[in-house]
């Protein structure tokens, strides 16, 4: 059945607020759509709360900080890791009241290790991108704390079926080899497609190794990414999926064939004083270059419809509507799933 689920990030500083909106929200869907609630991030904290420093406080002896241009690995673990830490205590005690009796899908969003590895710098040096042994070295405790955290999560809600949600913004960059340096007059070299799907894989490995039931990779709008996303041992993916084009879409349609589930991240829904959201125009992004590569309509019920990070000026409604929006959407698509 179609799913419906959320990037992972609310507006707003209230946990237990954002918690119970998305449980509450993606709970008791009509008849053919899944509900899929996630464990929602507040980046309106700061640093501390964005997706950078929680998945770094996730590391297993690796810690960091603060520095003067973002996140650094550091020495010993300090103030920033432990207010990063303290949010997450929050987050998942939020969780468990929220969720509280709740027996069914739970999305868990984190960072993947190599747009981490983008991220964060070394604590003396350039990005960890920059250095092969230091991103080997991070997805490899990227995957020991993500397994750690899924256990915390499952004993905070001991009904739920996981599935992480491991968000790849960068990947394409990381791939192409087109980030820069610090200095910006140069760009860090490319990782090979094997290299990062074996980085991918070893995250992949330690969420089953916590419990996920399954794990999904999301290369955010860069469709070259996918070769790697499949190569990893994901059960699904997710793009954005407004701009991909025809040759995206080519590439969605041989992923999808081998077995995996898409994950559609879907634009916001255009709107008129007249007419309203135009939630079939929504629809359509996902429907019709589905079937224009040759895909049967049939399989668009196992598509999980995804509403994006919101905006940064968004307030939690701007953010519930759009997750109401993306269930409206998922109704138009399983509808057309059955034609």
């Amino acid at each position: 059945m179609t799913g419906v689920s959320g990037a992972g990030q609310w507006p707003g500083l209230d946990a237990l607020e954002a918690a119970s909106v998305v449980v509450g929200d993606l709970v008791d869907l009509p008849d053919g759509l899944v509900g899929m609630p996630f464990a929602p991030t507040l980046p309106a904290r700061g640093p501390w709360g964005e997706r950078v420093g929680l998945t770094s406080g996730l590391l297993l002896d690796l810690p960091a900080e603060l520095g003067p241009h973002g996140w650094k690995l550091a020495d010993r673990p300090g103030r920033d890791l432990a207010r990063v830490q303290a949010y997450a205590r929050e987050d998942l005690d939020a969780l468990a009241v929220a969720a509280h009796g709740y027996a069914g899908p739970l999305v868990v969003p984190v960072l993947g290790p190599l747009t981490l590895a983008a991220s964060v710098y070394l604590a003396r040096g350039d990005r960890v991108l920059s250095d092969a042994g230091a991103v080997r070295e991070v997805a490899e405790s990227s995957a020991a704390g993500l397994g750690e955290h899924l256990a915390a999560v499952r004993r905070a809600v001991p009904g739920a079926e996981l599935t992480v949600l491991v968000h790849e913004p960068l990947l394409a960059q990381v791939l192409a080899g087109v980030l820069p340096t610090f200095s910006g007059y140069a760009a860090l070299r490319r990782v090979p497609g094997p290299v990062a799907a074996e980085r991918l894989a070893s995250v992949v490995a330690g969420a089953r190794g916590g419990g996920a039931g399954s794990v999904v990779v999301h290369g955010g709008t860069a469709w070259s990414s996918l070769p790697a996303l499949r190569a990893s041992g994901a059960d699904g993916f997710a793009l954005g999926v407004s701009g991909l084009g025809e040759p995206g879409w080519e590439r969605v349609a041989e992923a999808v064939e081998s077995g995996l589930r898409l994950w559609a991240e879907v634009p916001p829904q255009q709107s008129s004083q007249c007419a309203g959201p135009d939630v079939v125009g929504q629809a359509d992004v996902v429907t019709r270059p589905w079937r224009s590569v040759g895909l049967p309509a049939s399989r668009l019920a196992d598509v999980v419809v995804l509403a994006g990070d919101p905006p940064a000026q968004a307030t939690p409604d701007d953010a519930r509507a759009a997750l109401a929006g993306a269930v409206r959407c998922a109704r138009i698509v399983i509808e057309r799933s059955q034609a």
